[in-house]
């Protein structure tokens, strides 16, 4: 054998007969199919590597078309005429800033109308806005019986107002000493005549006494009091409370629902409990007094749903006026709220008798199904959900003191 050299090495062969060493040059590169016999299926020569034929020429089985003959890839069938349209064709592009509109082809979702586009009258709103709540007609027709009634609202009456009003200066010992929130009226003449009340240092005893109440120094066991400011309050009654200052028997009075307000007043006139609506309170008594006097006038407006149509001539004998066991009780005005449901009524009357509006369609035949007081002495509930309440402005506190509203 001979020796190594670089770049070659031995390569043994063996054969039958006998055995010799071929030496092998890898110093040159050799091709990737050299030295190798060509390879076909027939014996043939073999073919170049990466050689192909072209596609579909193969296949004895039938005749096809060269791929990519046929239509191009992403037609589409327009709508209606049966043709197609070529997905390399684009649709021209808009200018900045313009709208998409809706075609005949290819409606937008829903039919909506493009943005910022306002729909028609009476249209469909846009899909996930909630419309806006449609008033019943009872509601329409109560409101134009209200609006032709003068009333008492902070929008046409603001803090602002300045109207000037007789302030009454001498008043009785104990509506002072009640107004001060010591006690009630009542408890207040106990206190006088128990001694424990002074007038300019002197113990007062009588009932009846007055005092002025911007002079005057009026003390009770050595404290003097000062006049309680004055609170009015409206509250927009729900159904199941009872008008009442103290009842242990009812289960829920409408003080419950003032939880909020530090001062102590009492509520101005009745609402009975299954009646709902325009409820006042105050700490003020010539107020109240002024409110729920017969004498005074006061109008109250009513809106009643009955268990049956009211018929036109038992609307003109309430108008004209029905006898009760207390004597005949006349409405001021009765309208039909609404044209299709004589049902639902609306009543006018400055009668302050306990359960009235009730008892006057009962002596009728009639079973008052709701009963809402939506107007007293020029104030209403706008603005006010059931069960809630506010403070009177100064504005509305100086008409009601002028008795501009009846």
């Amino acid at each position: 054998m001979e020796e190594k050299k670089k770049g070659t090495r031995k390569r043994i062969v063996r054969t039958t007969g006998e055995s010799h060493a071929e030496k092998v040059d890898y110093s040159t590169s050799r091709s990737y199919s050299s030295g190798r016999p060509a390879y076909s299926g027939n014996g043939g020569e073999r073919k170049p590597y990466g050689e192909r034929k072209a596609y579909g020429e193969s296949r004895p089985y039938g005749e096809h078309k060269p791929y990519g003959e046929g239509k191009p890839y992403g037609e589409r069938r327009s709508a209606g005429n049966g043709e197609r349209r070529t997905s390399g064709t684009a649709a021209p592009k808009r200018s900045y800033g313009e709208k998409r509109t809706g075609t005949a082809s290819k409606p937008g979702f829903g039919g909506k109308t493009a943005y910022g586009s306002k729909p028609a009258y009476g249209a469909k709103p846009a899909y996930g806005r909630k419309p806006a709540p449609k008033r019943n007609q009872a509601d329409e027709g109560m409101s134009a019986m209200l609006s032709r009634k003068p009333q008492v609202t902070g929008s046409r009456y603001s803090d602002d107002d300045t109207v000037k009003t007789e302030i009454k200066e001498v008043v009785r010992l104990n509506k002072f000493i009640a107004n001060s929130g010591v006690c009630s009226r009542r408890e207040a003449d106990t206190l006088i005549q128990s001694g424990v009340v002074t007038v300019n240092g002197q113990v007062v005893t009588e009932l009846g006494t007055k005092v002025n109440i911007l002079t005057d120094d009026i003390r009770f066991n050595g404290e003097r009091l000062k006049g309680e400011d004055k609170v009015y309050i409206l509250m927009n009654k729900p159904k199941g409370y009872v008008t009442t200052a103290s009842d242990p028997h009812a289960e829920k009075t409408v003080m419950d629902l003032l939880k909020g307000c530090p001062t102590r007043v009492f509520p101005v006139g009745r609402l009975d409990k299954n009646t709902t609506g325009v409820l006042m309170f105050t700490n003020d008594g010539e107020m109240a007094e002024h409110l729920t006097h017969p004498s005074y006038n006061k109008k109250k407006i009513y809106q009643v749903v009955l268990d049956a149509p009211l018929s036109e001539e038992d609307k003109a004998k309430i108008l004209e006026g029905v006898e009760l066991n207390d004597g005949v009780v006349a409405a001021d005005e009765l309208e039909y709220i609404d044209a299709h449901d004589h049902r639902q009524l609306g009543i006018e009357i400055h009668s302050g008798k306990n359960r009235i509006v009730r008892r006057i369609f009962e002596s009728l035949g009639y079973e008052v199904r709701a009963l809402d007081r939506v107007y007293f002495a020029g104030l209403t509930k706008k603005g006010l959900k059931k069960g809630d309440w506010r403070y009177l402005t100064e504005g509305e506190v100086n008409i009601l003191k002028m008795g501009a509203y009846v």
